[in-house]
C-alpha cells in the first residue's frame, strides 16, 4: 500500500494527486465528490435531472448522462479551486456508481438500441413471474434479465441484435475505461449470483429459456479489484476541457445500493441500512440463505460479495418533495420567500409533534408502481375521513410515514425469516434534518437507527471510498477497512423505537394497507 505523505492537507492532496473522486447518477441528482487520504469530502458538484415518461418508459436520453456528468465534474473543479487554490489535474482513483437495475441493450457495434429503461419500469411481470418460478430465485419486475426476458417474450424486433447488456453505471464506465465489466453487487441486480463464486449463477443460465446469456453480460469484479483505467476518449468524455488527465485507475462500477451499504458501514453481517431518494430500499447483510421465496425481497450482494436481503420500494421521499415544494410557492405567495432547505426542514420538524398515528390521515406517495404491494402504477393521494385530525403536525406525520409504509410491509417479511438486525444506518438528504426521519423511521422498522456525520452525502462518498479502496484492499477486507480507516473516528447518533410511536405507526400501517384498494381504484379511474 503506499502511504500518503501529506496526511490531511487539502492543498498538497489536490497538488499531488492523492484525492479520489466519486460519481454518482442518482434518480433526481449526478453527484460528484473529491475526498482526501482521510476520506473527508473536500469539493463537490451535482447536476439535477429527471427522468422522462416517454411512450410509457421511464427514461433518460445518452446525452443528458453526458451533460450532466460534465456539469457535475465540472462544479467539482472549480470548488476545488476556489476553496484551495488547486485546480486537480491527477487523481489517485476513480469510481462510478448509478442507480440499480433497468436495461440499456448495445447492439454490435456498440449503438443503444432501445431508450435506457430504468428500474422505474414495472412492464416486466409476465418474465418475472416466468423466471422466479424456473430459477426458484425471485426474480423482481426491475432487473435487467427481466426486461431482457420480456423483450424475447414480446418478441421486440431490436432482440436478435443484442450483444451486450449493462447497467448505467456499467455503461459510464465502459465509455471512460472501453471495459464491460460491473461490480458484483450492480451485476446481481441484473442476473443471480452464486455467492460461492461470486459470478453469474451457471445452473440459473444453463436454464435460461431465451438466449446465451453468457457472452450479453458484463464481466464480474469485486471491490479492491482494478477495474481499469480512464482513456484518453473517457477524460474527454468526464472533463471536456482536458484538466484531467488519463491513466487513473477506477474501482469497479457499482449500484446506488452497493454505495449506500459503504457509506454506512454496514457490508457486514447482522448489519443493515436504508437510503431514502426517489426510491426506498433497505439492504440487510445475511447470515444464511433464506428459507424461502419472497417476492417483496431481492437477494443481492455486497460489493465484497456477500448475500444481501434487499427491500426495494419504487417510491421515496418523490411526494414528500412536492408538498415542500407547494408549501414554499405559499410562502412566497405571502411575501415570505423561503429556501427549499428551510421549508423542508420546517415542515419535518413539524411531523414531531403530530399524533402518533398522523391523526387518522392517509397518504400514498405513489408516483410509480409498487411491486411490494402489487400496483403496476402509481398515483399519489393523500384521504382522510370526516373525523380524521387534519393539522399541519399531523399531514406531515403521514407524509413521512408514506414514505416508509411499503418498506415496513417488506422488513416484517424479513423478521418472518428470523433474520436478526445488530444495527441499522440510514442515509440521504431526509436525514439532514436531524432526528425527524430517523425517528419515525426508527418507529417503522422496529429497529434502533443510527445516522452518521456522512448521512447526507450519499452514494457519491460511498463510491469514492470504494475507489480509494483499491490502495487498501491488499492488507485489509471491505468491512475491516471501513470500520478502522474510514468510520473509526465518525460521529454519529442512534435513535431506538419510541414506544408511542411504534403503536402509532402500526395504527396507521394497519390503515394504510387497508386502504390499498383506494389506491388500486384511482389506478383504474385516473
Amino acid at each position: 500500500m503506499t502511504v500518503d505523505p501529506h496526511g490531511t492537507d487539502p492543498r498538497a492532496a489536490l497538488a499531488s494527486g492523492a484525492t479520489t473522486l466519486g460519481i454518482e447518477l442518482g434518480s433526481t441528482r449526478i453527484k460528484a465528490v473529491l475526498i482526501g487520504p482521510d476520506h473527508a469530502p473536500l469539493a463537490s458538484g451535482s447536476h439535477d435531472w429527471e427522468n422522462q415518461f416517454v411512450d410509457r418508459v421511464w427514461t433518460y436520453s445518452l446525452d443528458a448522462v453526458w451533460t450532466g456528468l460534465q456539469e457535475a465534474v465540472a462544479a467539482l473543479l472549480a470548488e476545488a479551486e476556489e476553496k484551495y487554490g488547486v485546480r486537480p489535474t491527477r487523481l489517485q482513483a476513480i469510481g462510478i456508481s448509478a442507480m440499480m437495475h433497468g436495461y440499456l441493450a448495445f447492439d454490435d457495434s456498440d449503438e443503444l438500441l432501445v431508450p435506457f429503461r430504468t428500474w422505474r419500469n414495472t412492464t416486466t411481470g409476465r418474465a418475472a413471474e416466468e423466471l422466479t418460478g424456473l430459477f426458484g430465485h425471485n426474480i423482481p419486475l426491475r432487473w435487467s434479465i427481466a426486461h431482457f426476458r420480456q423483450a424475447e417474450l414480446d418478441a421486440e424486433p431490436h432482440v436478435p441484435q443484442v450483444r451486450f447488456l449493462t447497467t448505467l453505471a456499467g455503461y459510464v464506465h465502459w465509455k471512460l475505461t472501453g471495459r464491460k465489466v460491473l461490480g458484483v453487487g450492480d451485476a446481481s441486480g441484473m442476473f443471480p449470483i452464486d455467492t460461492a463464486t461470486h459470478a453469474y449463477d451457471a445452473t440459473m443460465l444453463a436454464a435460461y429459456p431465451g438466449a446465451d446469456l453468457v457472452p450479453l453480460l458484463p464481466e464480474i469484479l469485486l471491490a479492491g479489484q482494478e477495474a481499469g483505467r480512464l482513456t484518453e476518449a473517457g477524460a474527454a468524455l468526464l472533463d471536456p476541457t482536458g484538466t484531467l488527465q488519463p491513466g487513473i485507475p477506477l474501482c469497479p462500477p457499482e449500484g446506488d445500493a452497493g454505495t449506500g451499504m459503504v457509506a454506512t458501514n454496514s457490508v457486514a453481517p447482522r448489519t443493515g441500512n436504508v437510503s431514502v431518494g426517489t426510491s426506498i430500499f433497505a439492504m440487510v447483510v445475511l447470515e444464511k440463505p433464506l428459507a424461502r421465496v419472497h417476492h417483496e425481497l431481492d437477494l443481492v450482494t455486497t460489493p465484497g460479495g456477500d448475500l444481501v436481503a434487499m427491500v426495494h420500494c419504487n417510491n421515496g421521499a418523490s411526494e414528500l418533495g412536492a408538498w415542500a415544494e407547494l408549501f414554499g410557492q405559499f410562502a412566497t405567495a405571502l411575501g415570505q420567500p423561503t429556501g427549499p432547505d428551510e421549508v423542508f426542514g420546517a415542515l419535518l420538524r413539524e411531523a414531531l409533534s403530530g399524533d402518533a398515528d398522523g391523526g387518522g390521515l392517509l397518504a400514498y406517495n405513489y408516483l410509480s408502481g409498487e411491486p411490494i404491494t402489487g400496483l403496476t402504477e402509481g398515483r399519489p393521494l393523500f384521504v382522510r375521513t370526516p373525523d380524521s385530525r387534519l393539522t399541519l403536525a399531523n399531514f406531515m406525520r403521514t407524509q413521512v410515514y408514506s414514505a416508509f409504509g411499503t418498506l415496513s410491509l417488506g422488513m416484517r417479511v424479513l423478521r418472518g425469516e428470523g433474520v436478526e438486525l445488530d444495527a441499522m444506518f440510514a442515509h440521504g438528504g431526509l436525514f439532514r434534518t436531524a432526528g425527524v426521519a430517523q425517528r419515525l423511521l426508527a418507529a417503522a422498522v422496529g429497529a434502533p437507527v443510527t445516522v452518521g456525520s456522512t448521512a447526507g452525502e450519499g452514494g457519491a462518498w460511498g463510491i469514492a471510498v470504494l475507489a480509494a479502496y483499491l490502495d487498501g484492499a491488499d492488507e485489509q477486507d471491505l468491512s475491516t477497512y471501513l470500520t478502522t480507516r474510514v468510520f473509526g473516528d465518525a460521529v454519529s447518533e442512534t435513535v431506538a423505537p419510541d414506544q408511542d410511536d411504534v403503536r402509532g405507526f402500526d395504527a396507521y400501517l394497519e390503515r394504510y394497507s387497508a386502504g390499498l384498494a383506494i389506491e388500486q381504484a384511482a389506478v383504474e379511474a385516473l
